[in-house]
């Protein structure tokens, strides 16, 4: 469900419809079993080591949907795969999939909480946990100009773990200020780094083993 608060008149009847256009249903209810049928349709271009990565949003704020979908898919012998915060641990789930994709923005715990709105440590923590699970682990870290990430610090605690296969460093994209203005957030515009900056952090501190 999109929220448009500038247009919401408070009449108080949401479950009605929204007649002042503030809300709009975006996507569709769906039980795993019918999204099954949905990821089934794509299995002849999974090939013998693709599959369906459940993302978001943070797919495991559903959990118990997460948990179902991925068992439907093993019984079809489809590969799975989830894109995480790692704000939250489910180790049933984590060691169901096949591997695991997982963000580590900044290291600095407060200029975490600051940009993110909460403590990296529980993501550092979950980290060296999803690490002694023995599935392969792809991090990433967004680059963004303006805020000290430390990437080097990151990049080194990211090799510490045997089970991280491989570091990305990403640009940093203005997608996530549409999701912002919608819920009627302040955007924060950040700088796209340059090439010829990706190229030397790249080259520095990401990896693939």
């Amino acid at each position: 469900m999109l929220y448009y608060p500038e247009k919401c008149i408070g009449c108080g009847k949401c479950d009605e419809g929204c007649y002042s256009g503030a809300k709009v249903i975006c996507g569709d209810e769906m039980t795993p079993e019918e999204l099954l049928k949905e990821i089934e349709y794509d299995v002849p271009y999974y090939g013998k080591e693709g599959g369906v990565t459940f993302s978001g949003g943070e797919p495991l704020m559903q959990r118990d949907f997460l948990r179902e979908c991925i068992k439907l898919c093993k019984c079809r012998n489809i590969g799975t795969a989830v894109e995480t915060s790692l704000a939250i641990y489910d180790e049933d789930i984590f060691k169901s999939l096949d591997f695991i994709m997982a963000d580590l923005k900044i290291w600095d715990d407060e200029l975490h909480r600051q940009y993110t709105g909460i403590s990296n440590k529980v993501i550092i923590e979950n980290f060296i946990k999803l690490n002694s699970l023995e599935k392969p682990i792809i991090a990433r870290t967004p680059v963004i100009p303006e805020i000290d990430q430390k990437i080097d610090k990151i990049s080194m605690f990211l090799r510490s773990l045997e089970n991280v296969i491989r570091y990305e460093l990403l640009p940093y994209h203005s997608l996530g200020n549409t999701k912002r203005r919608v819920l009627g957030m302040e955007e924060t515009e950040f700088t796209i780094p340059a090439k010829d900056k990706m190229k030397e952090l790249k080259e520095r501190y990401a990896f693939i083993r």
